[in-house]
């Protein structure tokens, strides 16, 4: 795709996706977006997240690892909207196939994909003035020796900023929520509450933390997600998927699932 920005503004998909909470997501085509999502709306979540990493931080030429990039949709967004020099670090999806769709994207000078291990990430300390990750965290964030090791890769006063998968507050026990039996996962133990995740940092000595704070209404835009996807989508995977979670969530209606942003600063 030659123009990821081009939008027909009175298409039906494109009008669909369009919210007012996200103007510069909405900029950009709907088709690509689906087309190389692997999750939730990452633009919408990476759009969220930005304010509250600052524009400070966010500045031209400002070096940013984004961990866990999946397909580097946000990588392209954050070169195209803030300028700023970008690593987009992924273990599933291989350097060659980021770099065709940032060469693409026409953001090739400034997007370097890599192939690493989020425990394994062959950058030197003190290389990026910001670290962001958009629904991957929680994957590998969540252990207590973590965050420490990774913030040393951040400058000083360099700021992490992190979207994952939430709750808005911790489940007590064992169980899950007897609504959300027919849907659990193990893996949803790795949601945790806003709360939780300000505990966790702060306890790491490695930041100062600045913000950790719910997505209102996040789980509806999540939905909206997965029923166009369920729709759209050309492969019929993700199409089982959001057909799954798009169940879940209208069983749910955010009392379990939403999202959370967690930002700090390096001490």
């Amino acid at each position: 795709m030659s123009d990821i920005t081009s939008n027909t503004p009175h298409d039906d998909l494109t009008s669909r996706l369009t919210l007012p909470r996200y103007p510069r997501s909405s900029a950009y085509d709907a088709r690509w977006t689906i087309e190389n999502g692997m999750g939730p709306h990452a633009l919408w979540l990476l759009e969220w997240l930005a304010p509250a990493l600052g524009l400070d931080t966010l500045r031209p030429g400002a070096r940013v690892l984004d961990l866990g990039c999946g397909r580097a949709m946000t990588s392209v967004f954050l070169a195209r909207e803030y300028d700023v020099q970008v690593t987009a670090a992924d273990l599933w999806i291989e350097p060659d196939d980021n770099a065709r769709r940032i060469a693409g994207a026409g953001v090739a000078d400034r997007v370097f994909p890599v192939h690493a291990e989020a425990h394994d990430l062959p950058f030197g300390q003190e290389s990026f003035d910001a670290i962001v990750s958009i629904d991957a965290y929680q994957y590998f964030g969540t252990d207590d020796l973590y965050l420490p090791t990774l913030t040393r890769l951040l400058k000083p006063g360099g700021r992490i900023g992190v979207v994952v998968p939430s709750m808005p507050e911790e489940i007590e026990g064992s169980e899950p929520p007897e609504h959300m039996k027919p849907y659990w996962d193990p893996a949803f133990w790795c949601f945790h509450s806003p709360a939780w995740w300000r505990r966790h940092w702060t306890r790491s000595g490695a930041v100062e933390v600045e913000t950790a704070d719910w997505l209102e209404d996040g789980w509806r835009e999540w939905l909206l997600w997965c029923d166009v996807v369920a729709e759209e989508s050309a492969e019929e995977f993700h199409v089982r998927m959001s057909r799954e979670s798009a169940r879940m969530l209208r069983t749910d209606r955010g009392r379990t699932l939403g999202f959370t942003r967690v930002v700090a600063r390096r001490t």
